[in-house]
């Protein structure tokens, strides 16, 4: 097994445990960080929606704040923080869109209401009233009674496929264990311990 294929095995033996843990409401939440094109970070919480050795996936509009940011720069950090467990896990690394078909096939297993969401959502855009939102919602409720609701085009997964993977237990006197996995410029990763 490579030191890659043993870091996200560690992340989903971690992602099992948090699931399991009746203390945490959702074990799939994520802090995304992204950089704008003039560099300024932005951070906000997104759900975890696949992971494999191809990478973590998150699905948003690609025309919303982060979507613009991830064409910009497609790199981004993640951050997992399950408090009960006192474990945090951060990832960083490279992003890319997923395959038409993924996306198709995570928008057709949404419930019908968010699919209609994400038509009715400029998302990142000015709102003039919720009013406006709840008319644009009705209106495709209509346009898409008894129908198959498409992926809107602009509608999409980004996949992280990591380079850095970090553990992070809570240790007393703030003497924390941090272990990190990290891929080097010449694409061989490496396995180490950080101090606190």
């Amino acid at each position: 097994m490579s030191l890659r294929e043993e870091a996200i095995e560690r992340f989903q033996q971690c992602f099992r445990q948090a699931e399991a843990c009746a203390q945490i409401a959702d074990a799939t939440a994520m802090t995304l960080s992204t950089v704008s094109p003039e560099g300024q970070p932005a951070a906000r919480t997104v759900l975890l929606k696949q992971l494999d050795q191809r990478g973590f996936v998150f699905y948003t509009n690609t025309q919303s704040r982060k979507g613009r940011h991830l064409a910009a720069q497609p790199r981004a950090g993640l951050c997992f923080y399950w408090a009960p467990l006192s474990l945090q896990v951060l990832v960083e690394g490279l992003v890319s869109q997923v395959s038409h078909e993924e996306a198709d096939a995570y928008f057709a297993s949404r419930p019908r209401l968010s699919q209609i969401g994400a038509w009715a959502s400029r998302q990142s855009e000015p709102l003039d009233s919720l009013e406006t939102l709840a008319r644009r919602v009705e209106d495709l409720e209509r346009e898409y009674a008894d129908k198959t609701i498409p992926r809107p085009p602009y509608w999409s997964g980004y996949r992280v496929d990591p380079g850095f993977i970090e553990f992070w237990t809570a240790g007393d006197g703030r003497l924390h264990r941090r272990e990190r996995y990290e891929r080097g410029p010449d694409a061989q990763w490496t396995h180490y311990f950080v101090n606190p």
